[in-house]
């Protein structure tokens, strides 16, 4: 068996590949290289650059490489740029995605791994949130998310595939092991962007509103280590190779900190300050949301390792450091 990873050059996808291929597995990745790196491929992966809506491409590398799992990573994830893009983030999240699958079930693919987001409960209700809460994204992204799960779902109910949607919530880090991090320039995500800052690759960070119903006025938002989503995956593909039935799942640790709280953080793994500014609040933002990932626990056996705030932003503080260096030669 063989395992395509769409967008593998990625930050997230890049973990994921490193995390197939230390326990066995065989991985082609498609990806078209726009947010994605070459380099951050692990070299026994084979890597196709190319787009997932090109079914013809992607109904041959299933045939030729005898594919029989797909996960699926590629599309944008910016929530302010979706509200400035719509069309476009419909055309690469939701349009791609239904080519993509189209393709899957024509070449007989058994099982489908999507990336999703927690962005598809907009701002809930209660907290914290299960699966069962109803979506009602707040942004074209979490739209075009939601969207792709419902197609999923409508899919496996007509042909012979099942699936795992999983839902992020904020994936933060980088590999222990030092072998791949969030490289992408001009990266929103708030511990690369304060990393960056900390580091002097930014003048400033800016905190976007301070007027939530907070604890501290700041936005909330649940911590996941990127190594334990990768993991996550990979759990989940064992669950379906054993016959579980189709499932949605939420990825998170189940507590949440604030903006302020993760740049205090960063702040103590530095060892020093850096210029933080207060900015009117972002389009998009829901106020707080944290997750309930019982049910990955116990449908799967997930169990994450790296439950510590601390402990992610140093990695991910020591990831842009040798960034650094590395785009310094």
């Amino acid at each position: 068996m063989t395992v395509l990873v769409t967008g593998g050059a990625g930050y997230i996808g890049s973990h994921m590949v490193w995390d197939l291929l230390d326990a066995g597995e065989r991985v082609v990745v498609l990806d078209r290289l726009s947010t994605g790196f070459e380099w951050a491929v692990a070299p026994e992966a084979t890597l196709v650059v190319g787009e997932i809506s090109d079914q013809l491409l992607v109904e041959g590398l299933i045939r030729e490489h005898g594919i029989s799992e797909i996960i699926h990573f590629a599309g944008s994830i910016v929530v302010p740029e979706s509200v400035a893009d719509p069309l476009g983030y419909y055309a690469n999240n939701t349009v791609a995605s239904r080519a993509l699958l189209e393709s899957a079930v024509r070449c007989g693919v058994k099982h489908f791994i999507f990336s999703s987001t927690a962005a598809v409960y907009g701002s809930p209700p209660h907290m914290p949130v299960a699966e069962d809460q109803r979506p009602a994204p707040e942004s074209p992204y979490g739209t075009s998310k939601w969207m792709t799960e419902m197609m999923l779902r409508d899919t496996a109910a007509a042909h012979p595939i099942t699936y795992a949607v999983l839902r992020y919530f904020n994936v933060a880090g980088a590999d222990p092991k030092g072998r791949t991090g969030q490289s992408t320039k001009g990266a929103t995500h708030l511990i690369k962007v304060a990393s960056e800052t900390a580091l002097g690759k930014r003048g400033h960070i800016d905190v976007f509103g301070t007027d939530y119903d907070t604890p501290d006025g700041t936005c909330v938002r649940d911590y996941i280590h990127v190594s334990d989503l990768a993991d996550a995956h990979r759990q989940a593909l064992g669950y379906l190779r054993a016959g579980g039935a189709s499932i949605t799942a939420n990825c998170g640790y189940g507590h949440g900190y604030s903006v302020l709280e993760v740049l205090d953080t960063v702040r103590r793994v530095a060892g020093h300050d850096f210029d933080v500014r207060i900015a009117g609040r972002r389009a998009g933002d829901a106020s707080a949301i944290v997750a309930d990932a019982a049910l990955a626990r116990r449908a799967f056996g997930w169990t994450p390792r790296h439950d510590d705030l601390t402990g992610i932003v140093e990695d991910a503080f020591r990831w842009e450091r040798d960034l650094e260096r590395r785009n310094a030669r």
